[in-house]
């Protein structure tokens, strides 16, 4: 069974070093799959990510415990919903309940005065980072929650005041999950406590 940790919108797969690293430690192997090189030759768009993503997750045999992030949480989401046979269990981090139109129309103004370094750090240009998050404007993470029947684990950061009650809906939507804070830890959790998300991880997954 392979275990994969997916990162969020501003982050890559280096994100998860300090966890993976711990997880190893502790013999459990995880994949870190790098969503900007997986539609590096193709147009940034979520629905096109998306199928990237899938076609990824289904080239593995048997099934699949998936890690999310914010971006890498909604792609799970969607991806369980397709595929519930693919999946054993999934770890929701700091995910949106709803999309918020006006959030991210701000967010994409602030994106565009922002260095293209700040992008080209992360391994991805700044019109293809603007183009994707335009892209999710219009999601619904919240329909068909009911369809999500796996083993299911939302954290969010104790900091992460913005995302916190989407994570208190969520637990509620999603049939039987569990919901767990994170201490110091704002959205980033893999980033601003991965030790105590490795352990996390680790006591779900084993």
């Amino acid at each position: 069974m392979k275990n994969i940790l997916i990162h969020g919108l501003g982050q890559n797969d280096s994100s998860w070093d300090i966890v993976k690293n711990k997880l190893k430690n502790n013999n459990l192997e995880v994949e870190t799959p790098n969503l900007y090189s997986i539609i590096k030759d193709t147009k940034k768009d979520y629905n096109i990510l998306y199928k990237e993503f899938a076609q990824y997750c289904n080239n593995f045999d048997g099934k699949l415990n998936l890690c999310g992030l914010s971006l890498g949480g909604v792609l799970i989401i969607d991806y369980v919903k397709e595929f519930p046979n693919k999946v054993n269990s999934i770890i929701l981090i700091g995910i949106p309940y709803k999309i918020s139109k006006f959030l991210f129309k701000f967010q994409g103004l602030i994106f565009h005065i922002m260095p293209s370094t700040t992008f080209e750090k992360i391994g991805c240009l700044k019109k293809d980072f603007i183009s994707l998050v335009s892209s999710m404007t219009d999601l619904d993470i919240s329909s068909n929650l009911d369809k999500i029947k796996c083993k299911t684990l939302i954290l969010c950061g104790t900091k992460d005041i913005q995302n916190m009650e989407s994570a208190k809906l969520l637990n509620k939507n999603i049939k039987d999950s569990s919901f767990v804070q994170v201490d110091n830890s704002s959205h980033e959790v893999n980033i601003d406590n991965p030790e105590k998300l490795a352990k996390i991880i680790l006591d779900f997954w084993k």
